[in-house]
């Protein structure tokens, strides 16, 4: 079933939504600052290409890209 389902994926919006993930990565690679974000986004690619039977875990990461974003005082 994991396979007949990554197949339909793939087919009906994965490719494309792979595609964008894997543009952002390779964008956000361009810089220094940007290459943990575009590490990223290439997991992201991975995952979207092929959904079904992955399993996502929470790693408490995400402190480099929050001081970027965090309120200036």
């Amino acid at each position: 079933m994991r396979t007949i389902g990554n197949i339909l994926w793939f087919i009906f919006g994965g490719f494309l939504s792979g595609l964008g993930w894997l543009l952002a990565g390779f964008l956000c690679c361009i810089t220094v600052i940007g290459i943990p974000l575009g590490k990223q986004c290439f997991k992201f690619a991975s995952l979207s290409f092929w959904p079904f039977g992955k399993e996502i875990i929470y790693g408490g990461g995400g402190r480099s890209a929050n001081k970027q974003w965090r309120k200036q005082t």
